[in-house]
C-alpha cells in the first residue's frame, strides 16, 4: 500500500522563480505512482537555473491514497544537471507526521561542493579500519573512568564492568618528538 491513486502536484523552485503548481499527468508507465516504481513526467517550464528545493503532494482522494515517496530526481535538459530531492517518507494523513505534501531541499553535489572529496576520505578510513568488523574480532576500549577495559566480543556479548586485569588488554606509552 506505498502506492497512490490521488493526484499528485509538484511545485519546482530555482534561482529564476518557480513553476507554481504543476499536476504529474502522463507517465511512461501504463499506472502512476506505484510501489517499487520509477514514473518519468515531463514538465513545461521556463528555465528555473539552479534548482533548490520542490513541494510535492497530493489531493488526498481515492482509496488507498496514502504514498510513500522515496525520492524525486529532476533532469535539467538544458545544464543536463541531475538534482535530487530525497524524501524516504509517508505523504499519508493516516502515517508518518499526517502530512500528504513536503517540501524537500536538493541535496546533490551543487549543495555539497566538496562530497567527493568526503566520500574519498570516507572510503579510505573504511579501508584502513574495517579489519574491525570481521568475523572473529574481540574489540576493546580503554575506559579512562574505571581503568580498565570494555570488551566488544564476537558472539554479541559487551564487558562493561572495565576488567583491570584482561589478558587481552594492554596501554601503550606513546612519545612523539618533533
Amino acid at each position: 500500500n506505498a502506492g497512490t491513486e490521488a493526484d499528485v502536484y509538484i511545485s519546482v523552485y530555482g534561482e529564476r522563480g518557480d513553476t507554481g503548481s504543476r499536476q504529474l499527468l502522463r507517465s511512461q508507465k501504463s499506472k502512476k505512482f506505484l510501489k517499487g516504481q520509477t514514473d518519468i513526467f515531463a514538465v513545461e517550464a521556463v528555465h528555473l537555473g539552479c534548482l533548490y528545493k520542490i513541494v510535492i503532494g497530493h489531493n488526498g482522494l481515492g482509496s488507498g491514497n496514502g504514498w510513500f515517496l522515496d525520492k524525486v530526481v529532476i533532469k535539467d535538459p538544458v545544464t543536463d544537471l541531475d538534482y535530487t530531492f530525497l524524501c524516504h517518507r509517508w505523504l499519508d494523513q493516516g502515517q508518518d507526521d499526517g502530512n500528504i505534501s513536503r517540501e524537500l531541499p536538493v541535496t546533490d553535489d551543487s549543495t555539497f561542493p566538496g562530497r567527493q572529496e568526503l566520500e574519498v576520505k570516507r572510503e579510505k578510513t573504511w579501508a584502513a579500519e574495517k579489519w574491525k568488523f570481521q568475523k572473529g574480532i574481540t574489540l576493546q576500549f580503554y575506559n579512562k573512568l574505571t581503568h580498565g577495559f570494555i570488551c566488544l566480543y564476537p558472539d554479541s556479548r559487551v564487558d562493561a564492568l572495565g576488567d583491570k586485569k584482561n589478558k587481552y588488554g594492554k596501554v601503550f606509552s606513546m612519545w612523539v618528538y618533533a
